[in-house]
């Protein structure tokens, strides 16, 4: 019998018809600790103490403070060598959810926030209407923002399936994608919700997917993250190949890992599949932290929730030039320390499974993200200071231990993630990885600029309509 209960009374506009746009009322806070506050009063203090301390070390002892930050930066890829090198040895988890059957599948919400997204939003409408799921449990909203009339013109010459719903998220701030969420979670009416981006193409079957592995899942799985996979631009530029390669690293490789070890991670931007309920009793998302998706992963775990993931893919586009991958890699960054410093004063380091995976992830990306351009510039001024005179380097054998460590666990790991997504590792882009993390220091010292002159600014990345379909 049919689960007449699970059923949506759908609130939309039929196909064929322009979209009709639904502006209500605007959501409260909920006054809990966030990225609101970028440091609290003993954090702030002890960022200043150990300013004032390396200031002092500097002017007293220069060669110290350069061995501890030698030290420092030692630890820092140490971790990130063995975690890589651990993430790929470590199989894929174990799927043994069966389908479930027509009538048992859940209601389901998607939420698609956009913001000036004219050019691809009749892509996305399309991508969505591909998805294989009854239309009867499907509720899809649409979240624009009330300034941006450009959007709301294009949304209102599409023909939208009758799941679809526009709702405009009024007037505040700040003016960011976890507000415009919050908005449509108020008005979600699935017991599971998922959030997708403007870009993306989700596998039409990934809602049966995540459906039925919630289904077959302990009852304290909240989140299941889908692997986000870059399409390929069919020419080989640096930053699509590496960014390419740097997500098959992360999401084929990093959070099957951490999920297989029972350890929390941040989720990624879109493709999270969440209960309904688990994601409302954390709060919805923090409308202040400019990466939401890695905040609310950690949020869930420290109240009692866990993670897993799922194998069917959503397909998206890479930057492909700095002027889009440098800000939008800034405020990844700069959001990682926000939702470090808020977890930092939180539950969390109470907690050694959650604080453990909270140092794996987010702390042990931020410090290399600041470490590695400033250290490997020294390093190498240095080198070339000592082969002057005698024509001879003098390189720490555990230095050199160290980087081919760094880079032969980080290329295992991509190179993993390549062939996991269905692609063929190329070894030029393996190489290329050097240059990029250089990239990624400069976009650290951006992100650390804004993290104390404007934390909840959202530099917009810009998307264009597909000029062919995804590859290998």
């Amino acid at each position: 019998m049919a689960r007449e209960e699970g059923r949506l009374d759908l609130v939309s506009t039929p196909m064929g018809g322009p979209a009709s746009i639904e502006q209500p009322e605007t959501r409260t806070a909920n006054g809990r600790d966030g990225a609101h506050q970028t440091l609290s009063t003993p954090q702030a203090a002890f960022v200043a103490l150990t300013g004032l301390l390396a200031a002092l070390g500097v002017a007293l002892r220069p060669s110290g403070v350069f061995t501890a930050i030698h030290h420092l930066f030692f630890g820092v890829f140490l971790l990130g060598g063995f975690t890589r090198l651990a993430a790929a040895c470590t199989p894929l988890p174990p799927v043994s959810a069966p389908p479930l059957a027509e009538d048992d599948l859940p209601t389901y919400t998607i939420i698609a926030p956009l913001y000036r997204e004219a050019e691809v939003v009749a892509e996305l409408v399309e991508n969505l209407a591909a998805l294989d799921y009854p239309r009867d449990r499907l509720q899809a909203l649409i979240v624009l923002e009330a300034d941006d009339e450009v959007t709301k013109a294009a949304v209102r010459a599409i023909a939208l399936p009758a799941f679809v719903q526009v709702l405009v998220a009024p007037p505040g701030t700040p003016k960011t994608k976890p507000r415009a969420c919050n908005h449509a979670l108020d008005r979600a009416r699935g017991e599971l919700v998922v959030i997708y981006d403007a870009e993306d193409m989700p596998d039409p079957g990934q809602l049966r997917e995540a459906a039925a592995r919630f289904a077959a899942a302990d009852p304290r799985v909240a989140c299941l993250q889908a692997p986000l996979r870059i399409e390929d631009p069919g020419f080989s530029l640096f930053l699509p190949s590496q960014f390419r390669l740097e997500y098959a690293a992360h999401f084929e490789v990093l959070l099957p890992a951490l999920a297989r070890w029972g350890l929390a991670f941040p989720l990624g931007g879109t493709s999270n599949h969440f209960k309904t309920s688990a994601l409302r009793a954390v709060g919805g998302w923090d409308p202040y932290n400019v990466t939401e998706d890695a905040d609310v992963g950690f949020r869930l775990a420290a109240a009692g929730f866990s993670l897993g993931v799922i194998g069917r893919p959503t397909w998206e586009t890479a930057p492909t030039t700095t002027g889009q991958w440098f800000p939008q890699r800034a405020r990844w960054i700069k959001g990682h320390m926000q939702t470090l410093a808020v977890h930092a004063r939180g539950p969390v380091p109470r907690q050694p499974r959650t604080a453990l995976a909270l140092v794996l992830t987010l702390a042990q990306s931020v410090a290399s993200s600041h470490l590695h351009g400033p250290v490997m510039l020294v390093a190498i001024v240095a080198a070339m200071l000592d082969y002057l005179p005698d024509a001879a380097f003098a390189i720490p054998p555990w230095d050199l231990v160290l980087y081919a460590l760094g880079w032969s666990s980080a290329a295992l790991a991509g190179a993993r993630g390549v062939v996991r997504a269905g692609g063929k590792p190329r070894f030029l882009h393996l190489f290329g990885m050097v240059g990029y993390w250089l990239l990624q220091s400069a976009a650290a010292a951006r992100a650390l600029h804004q993290f104390v002159t404007a934390p909840y600014r959202w530099d917009k990345t810009r998307h264009a309509p597909r000029s062919g379909r995804p590859g290998a």
